[in-house]
């Protein structure tokens, strides 16, 4: 990662920000994207080295402007979301599943192909959801958002090639994300979700930057959605 140029949307928090730290702690120059300007800049407190700029994903506009005038990025990792799409199918807010839709699926399409304009080689690396593949009752949504978004990887490697294409796919993850859930109830559902996983435990943020970072650097990957769920799969079955 030495000296190599990385670019991580949605890296003021969580899983983004640990990858940030990690790609840094190994030589590389990291810029740092996010919506909110006092986010990025409490982000950039605690990441010295690296820098920052403000573009929401699902502006196409803001995001090329990310790339203008800047040397070609090495790698770039897409780590933007939203909180909507939970909730059971019969009463599920199908306009919360389409604003879902255009804060991940559309916002990461979008920064892929604004990306891949001005890089020749390198890699991209997508952060989906364990919920791509998962049988848990009030997760259609989430399932039709990072599915969309995992069934795209492969054909983006053959297209988009020599530019490796990857995603890294977490389970549960103590990361901000959860923080509109009552603290109460989080905490109760992290303790039933770690008595259902092989691992015993929910994951935290920087075991997935460890994951992204890898895909970075495994030259020989492309094309391939990494599971990082503590075996969550495994207890789904």
């Amino acid at each position: 990662m030495n000296n190599k140029r990385v670019v991580i949307f949605g890296g003021t928090s969580g899983i983004g920000e640990a990858t940030a730290r990690l790609a840094s702690s190994q030589g590389a120059k990291v810029v740092i994207v996010g919506r909110n300007p006092g986010r990025l800049e409490a982000a950039l407190s605690r990441l010295p080295g690296a820098s920052g700029k403000t573009a929401d994903g699902t502006d196409p506009e803001a995001v090329a402007r990310v790339f203008e005038g800047a040397p070609p990025f090495d790698h770039v990792v897409v780590c933007v979301s939203g909180g909507k799409g939970a909730g059971a199918f019969r009463e599920l807010d199908l306009q919360a599943v389409r604003d879902a839709f255009a804060a991940k699926t559309l916002a990461q399409l979008t920064v892929i192909q604004v990306a891949a304009r001005s890089m020749k080689s390198g890699s991209i690396t997508l952060v989906t959801a364990a919920s791509a593949r998962s049988t848990i009752r009030g997760t259609a949504g989430l399932a039709a958002v990072n599915g969309a978004l995992e069934a795209v990887v492969p054909i983006l490697a053959l297209e988009l090639a020599p530019i490796r294409v990857n995603a890294v796919s977490p389970g549960i993850v103590d990361t901000p994300w959860w923080d509109g859930m009552p603290r109460e109830q989080k905490d109760g559902f992290f303790r039933q979700a770690s008595a259902a996983l092989p691992v015993g435990r929910v994951g935290n943020p920087d075991e997935i930057g460890r994951a992204i970072v890898f895909l970075m650097t495994s030259g020989f990957t492309t094309g391939s959605t990494f599971v990082v769920d503590g075996g969550g799969h495994l207890a789904m079955h």
